[in-house]
């Protein structure tokens, strides 16, 4: 009998092996939010009596956790002052006019970057900058989204602060006795990885990344193609008159939404609340053509004339100065994610109506109350500038539109910078704590107006805080129960005999496998207490199976649920789920070859 099935048979042992199993088909089959799935499985553990209820939580107060909120903070407060807006003019300099060369300057500099900024907020902040390029140079965005996204991913190993993972394995490495990992502890194997991952990004994007165009990119050209905007009149004897839209029949047996209304000199957007209409009200609409035709022959509304005074050409273009059509991208993690648009009350949540939602390469455009929003959407919105400002400060949705006039202030740009810097600098002369560096940055970027209180709240992901926080039970039952020791002893009897080399290449590839089906952070208190429990029983550094796991589990590049970045660029570069991995294999196939090899070489294996 293997030690494995001995050491299940006990009660606690047994728990813990289903509430695992249930917390992989939930986090497999997307039922429930990932975060929510790993507060069950922490309630479970406690319920059962497996752990204790200090036990449960303790990864809620560990250091790393702390430290990635306060970089969450840091990274907002850098981009939101215009840290990185020579990066931006880089972007859209005439040096940098082909896709080739856009993913040199991806690989050169937004990678190195990521390795000290946490890589979401790059990606969210570069998507618009990238879209823009593609529109001023007839680029499809399918050529450059997804190398940006991988550039960000390989970069985000060169330090610990790069990713939450890298954190997390610090976390798991400190609770299992091994000492937490320093800001610099694996670069000598990061910037190897770095330098490979980065030429195969700029050899591969011209042979195995799909030309989806810019035509189908572009939802409003779609929209607006198919005639959905219409100027009308309220005449005289229509039914609407005294009535409000909410009670009118235009809105409850119509697809029908009025981005504005003008009365007069008077003009109102939408939400409309109880405005009661008028004969005469003029409307703009956005609505299907067979609808418009009913409204028509019914006599509720009439098509406006279009004049040629001054007057009139004002009213019909007032949309254009007092509203705006933006795109915004639902990113994983959005507390938007599984409602639809009219349980969420959309419109009067953001003061903007929702037009169009693209998803993959389906635009949807009618009935869009009943649309359950998903991650990865890009919806299309009109809204006054105020409520697209609104916007930017959302966690819940990333503006992928630039508003020229409303960039962030400049002036404290260099302050931002240096504050940043000294969260590198401080630790890495040996200065301070890496936490407390972080945290005092945070309080900086804040006293120096870096950053609004509110932005700060704003700027934290508190999906992937819950998430990593409840993971963490895992590691602690794995270890109490004795699972994590049985597994070893099995493994360790399968792999008698082999290198150190290919032992690091089967746990590199059970953790890739975990990576793609589950998340980075599940892989990572899962697997660790496991590989270092196989380390000692062959007499090699647990260190070493640590990083193994660390940069497994922070290499995604098969499947979009496997890393945020790749999702959020899934639907901007109009991409398939093959595609990712078609670009994505052979470069998993070779870091599977070479980071066990740079981790022997490092340890001296």
């Amino acid at each position: 009998m293997s030690a494995f099935l001995e050491v299940a048979a006990h009660p606690d042992a047994a728990i813990t092996l289903g509430v695992f199993a249930g917390s992989i088909a939930l986090f497999v089959g997307g039922w429930l939010p990932p975060e929510v799935t790993g507060l069950l499985a922490a309630a479970l553990l406690v319920v059962f009596k497996v752990l204790k209820p200090d036990e449960a939580a303790q990864g809620f107060g560990s250091p790393a956790l702390i430290t990635l909120m306060g970089l969450f903070a840091v990274s907002a407060g850098l981009f939101r002052s215009g840290g990185v807006d020579r990066l931006r003019a880089l972007i859209a300099s005439d040096a940098i006019r082909s896709p080739r060369r856009l993913i040199m300057l991806l690989v050169g500099v937004v990678a190195p970057l990521s390795g000290f900024i946490p890589n979401t907020p790059i990606v969210a902040t570069l998507l618009p900058v990238l879209e823009n390029w593609c529109q001023r140079r007839r680029i499809s965005p399918s050529r450059v989204m997804l190398p940006m996204s991988f550039a960000v991913v390989i970069g985000g190993t060169i330090s610990l602060l790069g990713t939450s993972t890298n954190l997390l394995a610090s976390e798991v490495s400190k609770k299992l006795g091994f000492g937490a990992i320093d800001l610099f502890d694996f670069t000598a194997i990061g910037i190897p990885l770095w330098l490979f991952g980065g030429l195969y990004l700029i050899w591969a994007s011209d042979r195995l990344l799909p030309d989806r165009g810019l035509s189908s990119n572009d939802l409003l050209s779609d929209l607006t193609n198919g005639g959905y905007f219409t100027d009308v009149l309220i005449p005289e004897g229509s039914e609407l008159i005294g009535k409000s839209l909410h009670n009118s029949r235009l809105q409850r047996r119509f697809d029908v939404d009025v981005l504005e209304l003008h009365r007069g000199d008077q003009s109102f957007t939408a939400p409309f609340a109880d405005l009661q209409l008028l004969a005469g009200d003029r409307l703009l609409l956005r609505c299907q053509r067979q609808d418009l035709l009913r409204l028509q022959q019914e006599q509720t509304v009439t098509l406006a004339p279009v004049g040629d005074s001054e007057a009139d050409m004002a009213e019909l273009n007032s949309v254009k100065s007092t509203q705006r059509l933006v795109e915004v991208l639902l990113p994983g993690g959005s507390s938007l994610d599984g409602s639809s648009v009219r349980d969420l009350r959309f419109r009067q949540r953001y003061n903007a109506t929702l037009l169009a939602v693209r998803r993959g390469r389906q635009v949807l455009k009618d009935l869009l109350g009943k649309v359950v929003l998903q991650a990865g959407d890009v919806l299309l919105l009109q809204a006054p500038i105020d409520a697209i400002r609104g916007l930017q400060d959302s966690s819940d949705l990333v503006l992928l539109d630039e508003l020229e006039k409303d960039l962030p202030t400049t002036n404290r740009k260099w302050v931002a910078v240096m504050l940043a810097s000294l969260v590198v600098l401080l630790p890495m002369f040996k200065l301070m704590n890496v936490m407390a560096a972080v945290l005092l940055s945070v309080v900086a970027m804040v006293a120096t107006g870096c950053l609004r209180p509110g932005e700060l709240q704003r700027s934290i992901r508190w999906d992937v805080i819950l998430l990593l926080g409840s993971l963490s039970c895992f590691s602690v039952a794995m270890q109490n129960t004795g699972l994590a020791t049985a597994m070893a002893k099995d493994l360790l009897q399968s792999l008698d005999g082999w290198s150190a080399y290919g032992v690091l290449v089967v746990v590199f590839l059970l953790a890739q496998v975990f990576t793609e089906t589950l998340s980075n952070g599940a892989t990572v208190v899962l697997l660790t207490p496991i590989a270092t429990e196989l380390a000692k029983g062959l007499d090699l550094p647990p260190l070493a199976f640590i990083y193994a796991i660390l940069f497994a589990a922070s290499q995604s590049f098969l499947t979009p649920i496997g890393y945020q970045c790749n999702l959020m660029v899934m639907g901007p570069g109009r991409y398939r789920f093959l595609d990712m991995t078609r670009y994505g294999a052979p470069l998993t196939f070779g870091l599977t070859l070479l980071v066990p090899w740079l981790i022997c070489h490092h340890f001296n294996l």
